[in-house]
């Protein structure tokens, strides 16, 4: 998924409707915190009166100065100056509370839906996308989606309602010159449309290098010891110079092009207010004579309306960087989702797990089939070993199994019943999985153990390592159960993580299991151990293993060889051997004549 340059159309009121993302932002988001907005909406609607009355209230106080018969009208100016800025410091108070509620709300509402959208994702989706993109999408789209209502509340609310209501006052106190001031908004606008163009595109490009930011920090991460064993430090240093220098030179460009409206909005604005004054003392229209204090209004709520007025001359710099952002969230919340339950769902049968692949075809996209009709009957209470070259489509025929994927063609069923009709929750009951590369939580050994089994007890957690000979060396840590393994197990070898998730498959007590090289991480002690739980914990079990170690799968009931994503042959182990086929080249490579003849 890339970004598009042309974010929000240009021209007209286009820039506010943009392809209609913002009415769709707004039509989502704006009803669940209705409450909030409304409340918002009348502090909003007080503090823009309060501001009009301020200015009106300027003219009161010259005019009860200079009137020296009129003093107690001084008490009476000075209690409402200090009633107009008490009600509207409370207005401004509950404008802030009521806005944030509501934008801290809609953040943590998209973020969770965004999350949400993820976990509904093929696995094809994760390996497509980069995960720097995934977390600028999910963090910065949200708070970006929130700055545009803010920004439009806000401005059409409070900063709109304020220039009216202080243009009011203007006409109130002087109609002539009020309406010269009105010529000078036009010209703002002009200028400022020129400026705003160029801000999509940028900040786009922006965005583009704060995620390879973030891909860099990750890679250095994730491959601190790659990056030390080959001296890679000035490679990712340069990278990270490059990305930072970009992200800083269009952080520049867009400093600029919002800065120069400062330039174009006070210059005219001070030729405003200068011809306004020049033109209230030589009053050329030949206007009736105004009192002190009503010239003093007028001018206070001229000045006045220039912030209101600047704030809505930028809003759209604000409005067009925010949407950036949301189109960003947009693109991923419409993204389909290529595996979903079916309405009618229907659980799985309680059975021996059975599982059937009935001419299966597969391919990640044109050209690049995996699986090319594949029949293959996975006897319950089983174990059957896949072997074959890497490439094959072994770890494929896994991923359909768990329904990580649909087949392009034919079906896979577990007891009976097509994966398709299955309802999730009963999918995932059904299967306990030990992959090739093990994947811990970042917490403690306890609850990953337990995230085989939420509602397991600490007994029955403890059984399962034991069975998985991870005891001995989690009773040894500092903490035992308790200790913390670090991001994806940092704090752990490469056999401690793999011998915890098998602890957690076996805490599952599933029907069928699936390992997928799951003991290739061990060493030969470590090994051993651990195929002497597997025969343990795979009496009755559906177990399917991948393996490219034949000595691993040497006790498997049935073995299929899986060669460009078809079955050659199948059989017992004995039957392949005699067969004198792939399998027993394959089994010639690994043991050699002695022990060929030590088995066969």
């Amino acid at each position: 998924m890339r970004d598009s340059p042309s974010t929000l159309p240009a021209g007209g009121l286009r820039w506010l409707t943009g392809d209609g993302l913002l009415w769709r932002l707004l039509r989502e988001s704006v009803p669940g915190q209705k409450t909030n907005y409304l409340i918002a909406l009348a502090a909003m609607v007080t503090i823009a009166a309060m501001t009009a009355a301020a200015a009106w209230i300027m003219g009161e106080i010259v005019d009860a100065m200079t009137d020296p018969d009129q003093r107690h009208r001084v008490y009476l100016v000075a209690a409402g100056v200090a009633g107009i800025f008490l009600v509207k410091g409370m207005a401004r108070f509950v404008q802030e509370v009521a806005l944030k509620r509501a934008g801290n709300r809609i953040v943590a509402e998209k973020q969770s839906q965004l999350y949400r959208k993820l976990l509904g994702q093929g696995v094809t989706f994760f390996n497509v996308t980069e995960s720097s993109d995934l977390l600028k999408r999910v963090t910065f789209s949200a708070h970006k989606a929130r700055s545009v209502i803010d920004t439009l509340a806000t401005g059409f609310a409070r900063d709109l309602l304020t220039l009216v209501f202080l243009v009011g006052v203007m006409f109130y106190q002087q109609p002539a010159l009020s309406l010269i001031s009105l010529i000078f908004g036009p010209l703002v606008i002009l200028g400022l449309r020129r400026l705003m163009k160029r801000v999509g595109k940028i900040t786009v490009q922006k965005l583009g290098w704060l995620a390879e930011i973030i891909k860099v920090i990750q890679e250095t991460a994730g491959g601190v010891r790659v990056v030390k064993a080959f001296a890679l430090e000035r490679h990712m240093i340069e990278r990270m110079d490059r990305a930072v220098h970009d992200v800083e030179k269009r952080a520049n460009k867009i400093a600029r092009l919002g800065a120069a409206t400062y330039p174009l909005v006070d210059s005219l604005a001070g030729v405003a207010i200068a011809a306004i004054v020049v033109l209230s003392v030589t009053n050329p229209f030949g206007a009736e004579t105004t009192s002190p204090g009503q010239l003093m209004s007028f001018v206070t709520a001229l000045l006045m309306a220039y912030q209101p007025a600047k704030r809505l001359s930028r809003m759209r710099v604000s409005i067009e960087t925010g949407m950036v952002g949301v189109r960003m969230m947009y693109e991923l919340l419409d993204q389909p989702e290529p595996l979903t339950e079916r309405p009618d769902a229907q659980d799985i049968p309680d059975g021996p797990g059975a599982v059937v692949l009935d001419g299966v075809r597969f391919a990640y996209g044109p050209g690049k089939t995996v699986l090319d009709g594949i029949d293959l009957q996975f006897p319950p209470g089983r174990m059957t070993a896949l072997v074959g070259p890497s490439g094959a489509g072994k770890s494929t025929i896994l991923n359909l199994i768990m329904r990580m994927y649909d087949p392009t063609e034919g079906r896979v069923l577990i007891d009976g019943v097509d994966l398709r009709a299955a309802s999730f929750a009963s999918l995932r009951r059904k299967i306990a999985f030990v992959g090739q590369d093990t994947f811990l939580f970042s917490t403690t050994v306890m609850e990953n153990l337990r995230f085989g089994r939420p509602d397991a007890s600490d007994a029955e957690v403890i059984e399962a390592a034991k069975i998985a000979h991870a005891h001995e060396f989690v009773a040894q840590m500092p903490q035992g159960y308790a200790t913390q393994v670090g991001e994806n197990g940092a704090f752990l070898s490469g056999g401690q993580r793999q011998r915890i998730a098998i602890a957690r498959a076996v805490l599952r007590r599933a029907p069928i299991l699936l390992l997928d090289e799951a003991t290739s991480a061990l060493d030969s002690l470590s090994e051993a151990l651990v195929r002497d739980a597997l025969e343990r914990i795979t009496r009755g079990v559906t177990t399917i293993v991948i393996a490219h170690r034949i000595s691993t799968v040497l006790g498997a009931d049935h073995v299929a060889y899986i060669e460009a994503g078809r079955v050659v042959e199948e059989g017992t182990l004995q039957a392949l051997l005699d067969r004198g086929g792939r399998f027993r080249e394959l089994f010639d490579e690994q043991f050699g004549a002695a022990g060929r003849l030590d088995i066969a």
